[in-house]
């Protein structure tokens, strides 16, 4: 076993590293990817070994970075196209949507886009309502589109692996207040399968489905009830939201038969909206109350640190929800 105790960014760098050490076609492209080494610093390094041809920095053009990547990919390349905020991933649906995602779809199955958009979401930097939205739901709302959320050390690294092997394009979502945690990376490890739930703790009360940064906020909660209140609640992983791993979700809410869904994203029309109406769904014989929602305000993220803080879910937000719904 190879152990090292790493931070997330560093997690992700090295994926980067050994992926491209082993993959020639491996290139990645962006705005300020390559002397700056990257707005959050993971690509920091890379283009003294690999070079200018393979860490090339692009205009400030979020729809020349993705369509770029759209034309490599289908041309044999596997790019890594990095934007520095989610927030722009409006500006590039076209190529991201119309294309990336309808290519395999449109020529029959003889080519695909395999190539990985890297980007950063969610709040707690006060940088505002145009740099700290949680749009996963965008992707998710499209078909061809994978979408991955990795909450830890380990799946910074396996997650941005196993994306780099796919046939078809991945979305690579990393929440900007995670890069500093640090955790223990086992680099020889084999990873959960891609498209796998993890179960990150066990609890025969209720589920609490959630994913990226909202898992640590929802297993700090579970914490609290379990110490204060004796509600032993079970706290899901997704890792994946497309794919989606529903198999590990029903047994959980069928054995507990109550379940909330934590979501940083807005709470209209949100993924936490979808999850709620799914576990409705294949779940309703089994659950003793409504599935509970705790998301976003529906409302643009404030600069103020402390109205950010609040307008999405916190620890203390999930534990008063819990306990709302088990009183």
């Amino acid at each position: 076993m190879t152990m090292i105790e790493t931070t997330y960014r560093d997690a992700l760098r090295l994926a980067l590293t050994e992926t491209m050490r082993a993959d020639e076609n491996v290139i990645i492209m962006g705005e300020e990817v390559g002397r700056y080494g990257g707005a959050y610093g993971v690509t920091k390094g890379l283009i003294e070994e690999f070079g200018e041809d393979r860490v090339i920095d692009t205009p400030i053009s979020e729809p020349a970075i993705i369509g770029s990547a759209v034309g490599a990919a289908m041309a044999g390349l596997r790019p890594v196209a990095e934007l520095m905020y989610v927030d722009f991933i409006g500006m590039t649906m076209d190529q991201l949507a119309n294309q990336a995602a309808k290519i395999r779809y449109m020529f029959g199955g003889q080519i695909g886009v395999p190539m990985v958009l890297r980007t950063q979401g969610g709040t707690g930097r006060s940088a505002g309502a145009q740099h700290s939205q949680s749009l996963e739901a965008y992707v998710m709302h499209t078909p061809g589109l994978r979408l991955a959320m990795p909450s830890t050390v380990e799946d910074a690294y396996h997650l941005l692996r196993q994306a780099l092997m796919q046939p078809d394009p991945v979305v690579f979502i990393e929440h900007k207040g995670l890069y500093t945690m640090k955790g223990t990376l086992d680099t020889d490890a084999e990873p959960a399968a891609w498209g796998k739930a993890r179960v990150m703790r066990e609890g025969a009360d209720l589920v609490i489905v959630s994913y990226s940064r909202q898992i640590h906020h929802a297993l700090a909660a579970a914490d609290t009830l379990a110490s204060e209140d004796g509600i032993q609640a079970a706290v899901i992983d997704l890792r994946t939201l497309n794919p989606l791993d529903f198999d590990t979700i029903r047994p959980l809410v069928e054995q507990a038969g109550r379940a909330m869904v934590v979501s940083e994203g807005v709470m209209t029309s949100g993924v936490a909206a979808e999850l709620a109406a799914r576990i409705t769904e294949e779940c309703f014989d089994f659950l003793e109350d409504p599935v509970v929602r705790v998301a976003g305000e529906d409302i643009p993220i404030s600069v103020s640190p402390l109205l950010e803080q609040n307008s999405v879910p916190t620890p203390e937000l999930i534990t008063e929800a819990v306990r709302m719904m088990l009183k």
